[in-house]
């Protein structure tokens, strides 16, 4: 494990999007892992100003999201492919047939589960998975319960989810109650790991997830287990590690 903690988010969303272009350039073709929600939004806008000055090309990148809301339209304002398409992918040279995001809408979500992991795997896995935290210690929607599954899975999702979820939309009643979610085996895969965290309310989870027992309680808690996870930080979200 490899923590690094940044003074300022500028710095943070710098040095996050320097390691995507560095795998890029290393492995034109490299297969990203992308999350959505606030905290990688800045490493996403960098990426933009870094392919906007010729530093970095997606040409040859593929993408799979972690996760996508059950029962929202794609062009849903807050549905994940809005959020993907607005935030990065118009933005970039990205194929639009390699850009991969859970369908939500799909009429039988169990096959859409079977179909999305098969594609991963078709793919070759994910070179570099990008993982945001929640206050529960979810990652994707990997909420916390007595077990978890490791295949991209159906997920219920929890009140406190909802409520950290409520501020996109016009009140918690409009939060989806139900997503598509990449499975922890499949995250655990993963070449390497890129955990972003934003925050002094991220502290007290992170502290947990990174130097507390590992258990399904704390979804997060396994990464400790990774071999290749880096954990990037402002000062306020590491003050406890």
């Amino acid at each position: 494990m490899n923590v690094l903690t940044f003074p300022s988010n500028e710095e943070l969303n710098e040095a996050a999007a320097g390691l995507l272009t560095a795998t890029l350039h290393q492995k034109a073709n490299a297969v990203l892992g992308l999350a959505t929600g606030s905290t990688p939004i800045g490493v996403y806008e960098k990426l933009v100003e870094f392919y906007k000055k010729g530093r970095v090309s997606f040409q040859s990148a593929t993408t799979f999201n972690l996760d996508e809301y059950v029962g929202l339209p794609r062009d849903h304002a807050e549905s994940y492919y809005t959020f993907m398409n607005t935030r990065l992918f118009q933005h970039i040279d990205l194929p639009e047939a390699n850009a991969h995001i859970p369908d939500g809408h799909a009429d039988d979500p169990q096959q859409e589960c079977e179909r999305y992991d098969r594609m991963i795997g078709q793919a070759g896995g994910i070179d570099v998975q990008i993982l945001g935290i929640g206050h529960n210690g979810h990652i994707g929607f990997n909420e916390p319960g007595d077990t978890l599954q490791s295949a991209t899975h159906l997920i219920e999702l929890h009140e406190e989810t909802r409520k950290a979820n409520a501020r996109f939309f016009a009140s918690i009643d409009e939060v989806p109650t139900k997503a598509i979610t990449v499975g922890l085996g499949t995250i655990m895969k993963s070449k390497s790991i890129l955990l972003l965290a934003r925050g002094s309310d991220k502290a007290e989870i992170m502290r947990r997830a990174l130097r507390g027992p590992i258990d399904p309680q704390c979804p997060a808690s396994f990464l400790q287990l990774h071999p290749q996870l880096i954990v990037m930080t402002d000062s306020e979200a590491g003050r406890l590690l």
